[in-house]
C-alpha cells in the first residue's frame, strides 16, 4: 500500500487506505493490523466477488445505492473497482435514475458526512472553513445549493447526493483520481415546506434569501477557493435556472469553472444531433429546433447549439432563428414581459401562443428536432409525436428530463407513435424496443458522457478556464465513437459498457483544444494520448 503515517485501526477507518482482507502479511506486521482483520490475504477480485454476491441479495436499487455508499465510506478502492467493473449495471444505481430517489430520502438514509457543508450563516468565514478540509490539492469542487435537483425541484440539503454522485462519475467514467474531488453543499436555506417541517432534514431551517444576498455569499466562496485551492475547477450543479445562468456568466471569464446543467447538457444534446444528422444525411445547419422548457438547461443547450451552427457558417442571428422555445406560459415571443434576460434572444416576433398550442407550433414551425427539458413527464403525447412525424421523414425526439418519471415520453412511445420513424434518446436509459420486426436501441443523452471527460482534460492540463468550445469538441468526440451499425439501429450515443475508453478518447481531443487555445497550465507533451492515460486512476491496491 502507499506510504502512510496511519497505524492500526486508523488505517482501517480511512477509506483511502483501508484494504480490508487484502493486506499482505508484511503490511499487517508493519502497520499493526494482526488480529484486527481476518487472518487471510485476499486479492481485490475475490473481494469484488463478495460485493457482487451481497448486492445480488438486495431487492431494490435504492438498497444497492445505500450499500455502495457504505462501501465507499469504508473502502474507496473496492468501491471504484465495483463501479468500473460493470458501468452499464452500476451507473444507473450510483446516478440516474436511482440518485433521484436517494436525494428525496437523503436525510433519512444519511450515514456519515461526505464532502463539505457550507452555510450562509458562516459569512465572512468561508476561507477559514475551506481550510478545514484535510486535502490540500483539491482539483474539482462540485457545488450545489439544492435549488433545482434533477426534475424534482428544490430539495435543499437533500441535494447533496448530486455533487457526491457527480464526482463519483468523474472517476468511474473518466478515471479522474478521487483524492482531488470535493463535493459541497452551499446551504442558503430552502423554500420546500415539507423539508422545513421534516425533523430529519439536514439543512438550515430558513427560506432562501434574495439573489443579491446569495450572490454575495457565492462571491466569497469563489474568492476563497482561489486562495485555498488555487488549482481547483468549480463545477456548479443543479442551481435554479436563473441562478445557474447568471452565476456562470458572473465567473466564467474570471476563474476556472463551468455549469454542467448548462454546458454539459448542451454538449450531450449536440452529440445526439450530430449523429442524427449522420443518419439523415443532413448537416447541423439544416436542422431547426423546438424546445419544451426554457430554463437554464434549455437556454444553455440553445446557446451551445447556436455556437455550433455559427461554426458551420451561419450568423448568430440566423442560428437563433432556427430555435423556438415554449415554457409554462407558452411560446417565447417578443411581446412577453415575464422573460429573463437570457431568454430574450429566443423570443422572436410572433403572436402569443399558449402552452396548449404546442402541436400547432409543430405544424407551423415544422421543426426537425423536438427537445424536452420541461421536467414534465408525458408532455410529448401521441399528438405531439404524430405531429413531428407528419412534418419529418425522420423526426428527432430528445426527451431529456429525468428521473425516469419526468421523461417527456418513453422510447416505446416515441417509436410506436412515429411508426419507427423517430430518432430517439432520453435523459435516462430505456430498454430496447421491438417494432415491426426491427429492434431499436434508444440512447441515453446523459451528461456523464461529457463532463467527466472534460474534467479529465482540465485535470491533466491544469486548464486556466473552461470554454464552450471544450464542450462542443467533447460532443463531437463522443459522436464520432458511435459506429455506422449502431446508428442504423437508432443509437445516437456510445454503449455504456465501454465508457472509460470512450471518455479517454474524448478527453484526448478536449486536451488538444486546451493546449491549442493557450489555456493549459502545463507544457504540451509530445504524446497526448500517453499523457492522458498517464493520469487515469486504476482501482487497484498499491504495494
Amino acid at each position: 500500500m502507499a506510504t502512510t503515517q496511519k497505524h492500526g485501526r486508523d488505517i482501517l477507518c480511512d477509506p483511502e487506505t483501508n484494504k480490508s482482507t487484502a493486506f499482505s502479511e508484511a503490511e499487517k506486521e508493519h502497520y499493526g493490523l494482526i488480529g484486527l482483520v481476518p487472518d487471510i490475504v485476499e486479492d481485490i477480485e475475490t473481494q469484488l466477488q463478495r460485493v457482487m454476491m451481497q448486492l445480488d441479495h438486495k431487492t431494490s436499487d435504492i438498497d444497492r445505492y445505500i450499500y455502495l455508499v457504505n462501501l465507499l465510506d469504508h473502502n474507496e478502492t473496492l468501491f471504484y473497482k465495483t463501479i468500473m467493473s460493470d458501468p452499464t449495471r452500476f451507473l444507473p444505481i450510483v446516478y440516474d435514475p436511482t440518485i433521484g430517489e436517494a436525494c428525496l430520502k437523503f436525510g433519512h438514509i444519511y450515514r456519515q458526512p461526505r464532502g463539505m457543508y457550507l452555510s450562509i450563516t458562516r459569512k465572512g468565514m468561508v476561507e477559514q472553513i475551506l481550510r478545514n478540509w484535510p486535502g490540500q490539492d483539491v482539483r474539482f469542487i462540485c457545488v450545489t445549493n439544492g435549488g433545482r435537483i434533477l426534475g424534482l425541484g428544490d430539495l435543499g440539503a437533500n441535494g447533496m447526493g448530486i455533487p457526491i454522485g457527480k464526482l463519483q462519475l468523474y472517476t468511474a467514467a473518466a478515471g479522474v483520481p478521487p483524492e482531488g474531488l470535493l463535493p459541497m453543499y452551499l446551504d442558503a436555506g430552502t423554500n420546500n415546506e415539507t423539508l422545513l417541517s421534516d425533523p430529519l432534514y439536514l439543512g438550515l431551517r430558513q427560506h432562501r434569501p434574495l439573489s443579491e444576498e446569495l450572490y454575495a455569499f457565492v462571491d466569497e466562496f469563489v474568492d476563497a477557493v482561489q486562495k485555498v485551492f488555487p488549482d481547483c475547477c468549480i463545477h456548479f450543479e443543479d442551481w435554479t435556472g436563473a441562478d445557474a445562468v447568471h452565476l456562470l456568466e458572473r465567473y466564467r471569464d474570471k476563474v476556472c469553472c463551468y455549469n454542467d446543467d448548462v454546458q454539459g447538457t448542451a454538449g450531450i444534446t449536440l452529440t445526439g444531433m450530430i449523429n442524427a444528422c449522420k443518419v439523415k444525411g443532413t448537416r447541423l445547419r439544416d436542422e431547426s429546433f423546438l424546445f419544451l422548457g426554457a430554463g437554464s438547461a434549455g437556454i444553455g443547450l440553445s446557446n451551445l447549439l447556436c455556437s455550433a451552427l455559427v461554426e458551420e457558417g451561419l450568423s448568430l442571428d440566423e442560428a437563433r432563428s432556427r430555435v423556438h422555445m415554449f415554457d409554462l406560459n407558452g411560446l417565447l415571443e417578443d411581446s412577453r414581459t415575464d422573460l429573463f434576460d437570457f431568454q430574450r434572444p429566443y423570443a422572436h416576433p410572433h403572436a402569443p401562443m399558449p402552452r396548449n398550442a404546442f402541436v400547432q407550433a409543430i405544424d407551423e414551425f415544422k421543426p426537425t428536432t423536438l427537445i424536452g427539458v420541461s421536467t414534465t413527464g408525458g408532455a410529448f403525447g401521441k399528438d405531439v409525436i404524430e405531429a413531428m412525424s407528419r412534418v419529418n421523414e425522420r423526426p428527432v425526439i430528445l426527451a431529456l428530463s429525468n428521473p425516469t418519471e419526468k421523461a417527456e415520453c418513453t422510447a416505446e412511445q416515441a417509436y410506436t407513435w412515429s411508426n419507427g420513424k423517430a430518432l430517439y434518446a432520453a435523459g435516462v436509459q430505456f430498454p430496447p424496443v421491438s417494432l415491426g420486426g426491427k429492434t431499436f436501441l434508444p440512447g441515453q443523452a446523459n451528461n456523464f458522457y461529457i463532463f467527466p471527460a472534460v474534467g479529465m482534460a482540465i485535470y491533466a492540463t491544469r486548464a486556466k478556464r473552461v470554454t464552450d468550445q471544450m464542450f462542443i469538441e467533447a460532443a463531437r468526440a463522443v459522436a464520432d465513437q458511435v459506429t455506422d451499425e449502431q446508428r442504423a439501429q437508432g443509437l445516437l450515443y456510445p454503449m455504456q459498457s465501454n465508457i472509460l475508453e470512450t471518455e479517454i478518447q474524448t478527453a484526448i481531443r478536449v486536451a488538444r483544444l486546451v493546449f491549442e487555445s493557450g489555456l493549459a497550465g502545463v507544457h504540451r507533451p509530445e504524446n497526448l494520448e500517453a499523457f492522458i492515460r498517464g493520469h487515469v486512476y486504476v482501482p487497484e491496491y498499491g504495494g
